[in-house]
């Protein structure tokens, strides 16, 4: 049997091998998939720093959009009687310029925490909306009307109040967009995500809260700025969510 034959049979085994597990949740754009665990061995709830509590968990890692994930992830603080255990950037992006992000949700019941990962993959594709990629680089813009413990977790975000985030790769077309914004309208900026502070990621962004109405036309004005850097440079920015991942 030759090496090619060889490898076709072994992969077609694998996938006939492969068989349900109890941990796992589902999947969504951005390469990403949500599982669970309904009892955290002990060590790793103590290096998770897992509130003791907690005995299970909910987890969702996403290789594409670091920010839509969040605003998923907030939807689903929202909507659960869960908990921000951890929120991480790894520098992903699938090779591109930004970044990835696992979350993981905590509880003491394991139908809590499913139904966490469960309503924050439900989400992730409304928020992918709000990515916009080229070869050159992207954009990525969220807003919400009422910040949560997600949101509060990864960005400073203060809950209850009017919340959005601004992001442009390469860097400095992320930082042209970041004082479009702010000289647009009447918003706070709560952070400033340079290069070191986005997990060495090629981009800038910046996070604002302010009056709602303030907030978005910040970022419908920095959007159009960001778009028109990007198209001079040749390039065609589409919503990541018309593209297969």
């Amino acid at each position: 049997m030759n090496s090619e034959i060889f490898s076709q049979v072994m992969n077609d085994d694998m996938i006939e091998r492969v068989t349900p597990i109890t941990e796992y949740v589902g999947t969504a754009v951005g390469n990403t998939v949500g599982l669970v665990i309904a009892n955290l061995d002990p060590q790793l709830r103590e290096n998770i720093g897992m509130n003791n509590e907690y005995r299970s968990i909910g987890f969702v890692s996403t290789r594409v959009g670091a920010a839509a994930a969040i605003w998923a992830a907030d939807d689903a603080v929202k909507a659960t009687n869960t908990e921000i255990v951890t929120i991480q950037f790894p520098r992903d992006m699938k090779g591109g310029s930004g970044r990835g992000a696992t979350v993981i949700f905590g509880a003491d019941d394991v139908s809590d925490v499913r139904r966490a990962v469960e309503t924050m993959l439900e989400a992730m594709e409304n928020h992918y909306k709000n990515i916009f990629i080229c070869d050159a680089g992207h954009l990525e813009l969220h807003y919400t009307a009422r910040a949560d413990k997600a949101l509060e977790v990864a960005y400073g975000a203060q809950p209850g109040k009017s919340f959005g985030i601004i992001i442009g790769a390469p860097a400095s077309i992320g930082l042209v967009m970041a004082d479009t914004a702010l000289k647009t309208a009447s918003v706070e900026m709560v952070k400033y995500l340079d290069i070191d502070k986005s997990s060495y990621a090629n981009q800038i962004g910046i996070t604002i809260t302010g009056d709602s109405g303030a907030v978005r036309q910040s970022i419908v004005a920095s959007k159009e700025v960001g778009i028109n850097v990007l198209k001079s440079m040749g390039q065609n920015p589409v919503s990541i969510a018309s593209i297969e991942y």
